[in-house]
């Protein structure tokens, strides 16, 4: 069985190298970071994540118009921003998963699989 695969966007560097080696140590294979919203669909355009972990706001734009592409291909986000509430987002994204950043590793590997239904 091949590691899922998690697609992570996120512009400040030291949070997403962060956030790639946590997801990495925990077995997951990483693709990104991504800093900004065009590479980051051209990586889902070339292949299909298990799961991303998307910072609300990339540089200048948000995310949400990459997220509903990959809600409309059935795969799970998690919301990973210090900007944007939990409300805010769910009111684009409702039921949602979201974490509010600074986040602890632990917290990020327990949504990552718990929207992969791994237990």
């Amino acid at each position: 069985m091949s590691q899922p695969c998690v697609l992570v966007a996120e512009d400040e560097w030291i949070i997403a190298a962060d956030l790639c080696e946590t997801v990495e140590e925990a077995g997951f294979h990483v693709e990104g970071p991504h800093c900004d919203v065009s590479s980051a669909m051209r990586a889902f355009q070339k292949h299909k994540p298990d799961v991303a972990i998307l910072d609300v706001q990339l540089g200048d734009s948000t995310v949400y118009a990459l997220a509903r592409k990959l809600a409309d291909e059935q795969v799970p986000i998690i919301f990973h921003s210090g900007r944007y509430t939990r409300d805010e987002v769910l009111d684009k994204f409702p039921g949602a998963t979201t974490l509010a950043k600074p986040c602890p590793p632990a917290q990020i590997i327990a949504a990552v699989n718990q929207v992969l239904h791994i237990s």
